[in-house]
């Protein structure tokens, strides 16, 4: 059983000093996936020190963005992988601006299947304004990415993919406590945005945590700092596991780490955990 979680931390410094290293102990992944880091490599490394291999695509604008895959290199089913260079890929394609680094980073494990990782951080986007044509710029060329790792995922003994993170887009009202005052009023619920998580569904990817958990409402993954929206549970699903089809039928079950308490929390994201037979 191998152990893959996702996080947006909100600064890899801030989620340290908040409590990072207790959520990783007790939840003992054996592969993470980092959003919005918001550090270079050599501080991201030296903070998630010896017991990880990891690494980091930051953004070329300081303080902004950064994704991370970091592999513990004491768990058995990975071990071997950590005595060679991990094979990467750190960013999208050749389109890739500014504000579109450090949102990309393609890692590949060879375990009982070749499988690709992908730590993505998709644009937050914001109505009216160009940080939504940035989102909207972006979302195709994503989506032409996925249908790439899809159609080689489907050859015979194809390598396997898993693109997880901080998507910034709720599929449903079944993804968001209050939808009706949100929907096409706010990022992240237009219609517009939605289309694409469907599309890839639609193609053949699957949304593992909806598959495990079902027709339900949540579970969510973010609330905002702001207001008693964490108290009231208040909260958005916006970060994902989407695999292939054969890397799907191997998960076994979910967990969203919310922390207890307002005050316990280490990012205004919840880690995403999937276990997977592999």
């Amino acid at each position: 059983m191998v152990r893959i979680s996702t996080v947006n931390l909100n600064g890899i410094r801030a989620a340290k000093k908040r409590g990072l290293d207790a959520w990783l102990e007790e939840a003992s992944p054996d592969v993470l996936l980092m959003q919005e880091v918001r550090a270079d490599e050599d501080l991201t490394r030296d903070l998630m020190g010896p017991a990880w291999d990891t690494l980091v695509v930051p953004c070329r604008i300081k303080g902004r963005a950064g994704v991370a895959v970091a592999v513990r290199r004491d768990c058995g089913a990975l071990a071997g992988l950590t005595e060679r260079p991990l094979a990467w890929r750190g960013a999208l394609d050749d389109a890739e601006t500014d504000t579109d680094s450090g949102r990309w980073l393609e890692v590949d494990l060879d375990l009982e299947i070749p499988l690709t990782v992908v730590s993505a951080y998709f644009h937050s986007g914001e109505v009216g304004t160009p940080k939504e044509d940035a989102k909207m710029a972006h979302l195709p060329r994503i989506g032409a990415r996925m249908a790439e790792l899809l159609a080689r995922a489907e050859e015979p003994g194809g390598r396997q993919a898993l693109v997880v993170g901080d998507f910034n887009i709720v599929r449903s009202r079944a993804d968001i406590k209050n939808w009706t005052p949100n929907h096409n009023k706010r990022a992240g619920v237009l219609d517009e945005e939605i289309v694409f998580l469907q599309d890839w569904i639609d193609l053949g990817w699957h949304d593992v945590t909806r598959d495990l958990a079902g027709d339900v409402q949540g579970p969510y993954t973010w609330w905002s700092w702001r207001g008693k929206a964490f108290d009231n549970n208040a909260g958005w699903r916006i970060d994902y596991q989407y695999s292939t089809p054969q890397l799907a039928a191997r998960a076994k079950d979910f967990t969203i780490g919310r922390a207890a308490t307002y005050d316990g929390r280490f990012s205004d994201h919840a880690p995403l955990t999937i276990d997977y037979a592999l």
